[in-house]
């Protein structure tokens, strides 16, 4: 089916949720104009698009941030796939994130935390989810002689070029700047707790470096916006916050069902490789499949009431927020982890409460632009 369609500024907007359950109500499988190709709105058509990488890949030229930091795990398919993500796969099983991640997660939220906590209340955004975000790849890639701030310009100068090349500009030198810094300091970054060690022995100095690129733009840019919008909804629908206040282990579902509802990552790109009847819509080779997880998360085929959050919800890990197939995100736990123990952290601020949360925006990528909270101080009193 093709349709017009909404707009890409409507489906980056806060009523995003909206436009897509209209798009999927048309079929799972449309041609929207704002895409410049085929939106997948389906639970069962997206998760049959991202397993089956012949049909479906990513090797393709106009796959932006594969232009922006070479080769790598998230743009090549098939044995050349394969041979750039197996040398970070066992760095990243849950078992060996928590026993190297755990404590030290814990510990960078609780010090970020207490130097916002005398003031009674903060913006969750620079206080805690962005340098959260940002310390922890920082730890995970080894970068122990870098500031934070140098990571986040690197982060910042790969996102701006891919949204250069995304909305058809030629990206200026600093994202090749920063690739170069990048190559640089992970020349003096393969100590035993980073994810790189080992990596050499199968790829080449240039091929780490672009998936180690990879990796710190996934791990600042969606984990930042997974606490958020986690956060968000902890502080924000009736009953959460005590629910994890009287069991800390329930602050895993209330990741879940906030992952499903409002996935960080909204949005992953296939490129046919062949022409294919895809539940229905003619898709000839070539064409672009934007895979909508925001959408998918929310099929009521799959999910009961789906616009509402509940984190007592059978089938939770079944919210396609990380993708499926053999693009899944490899630091999924990872990310998990550092969601889980922020949620955590802020529900045991004393009288803590949601100032104003901006509603979560962004066509790629999604979530709010503040996240103001309050909280009882030894000199305040209550929070109000």
């Amino acid at each position: 089916m093709t349709t017009r369609g909404p707009s890409a500024e409507e489906l980056a907007g806060p009523d995003a949720a909206t436009h897509l359950a209209a798009l999927r109500a048309q079929g799972p499988v449309v041609r929207v104009d704002a895409v410049g190709g085929w939106l997948v709105t389906g639970y069962a058509a997206a998760v049959e698009v991202m397993r089956d990488a012949e049909a479906f890949t990513v090797d393709d030229p106009r796959f932006s941030t594969g232009r922006v930091v070479g080769p790598s795990m998230l743009s090549t398919d098939g044995a050349e796939h394969r041979r750039h993500r197996r040398p970070f796969a066992a760095a990243y099983r849950p078992s060996r994130v928590e026993q190297r991640h755990a404590t030290a997660t814990r510990a960078l939220a609780d010090d970020l935390l207490a130097r916002v906590t005398p003031g009674g209340g903060a913006d969750l955004r620079p206080a805690l989810a962005g340098p959260l975000s940002v310390q922890v790849m920082a730890r995970v890639l080894d970068l122990v002689d870098v500031d934070a701030d140098t990571v986040l310009g690197w982060y910042a100068a790969l996102v701006d070029a891919v949204s250069d090349l995304s909305a058809g500009r030629t990206p200026g030198p600093a994202a090749d700047a920063a690739m170069t810094q990048l190559a640089e300091q992970l020349r003096h970054s393969t100590g035993h707790d980073s994810v790189l060690r080992g990596a050499g022995a199968t790829l080449s100095p240039a091929e780490v470096v672009s998936d180690a690129a990879v990796m710190l733009f996934g791990g600042i840019e969606t984990s930042e916006g997974m606490i958020l919008n986690a956060v968000s909804h902890l502080l924000g629908q009736p009953g959460v916050l005590d629910l994890v206040r009287d069991d800390a282990g329930a602050a895993t579902a209330v990741v879940e069902e906030s992952l499903r509802l409002e996935p960080a990552a909204a949005v992953v790109d296939r490129y046919a490789t062949r022409d294919v009847s895809l539940h229905g819509a003619a898709v000839a080779r070539g064409d672009l499949l934007r895979v909508s997880l925001a959408a998918a998360n929310r099929d009521p085929e799959v999910f009961a009431d789906p616009d509402r959050f509940d984190p007592h919800r059978p089938r939770l890990r079944d919210q396609l927020a990380f993708a499926r197939g053999p693009h899944t995100c490899l630091a999924m736990d990872l990310a998990r982890l550092e969601a889980r123990v922020a949620v955590q952290a802020v529900a045991a601020l004393p009288g803590v409460r949601l100032v104003r949360a901006e509603p979560p925006t962004g066509l790629v990528f999604r979530k709010p632009g503040r996240v103001e909270v309050a909280w009882e101080t030894a000199t305040s009193g209550p929070a109000r």
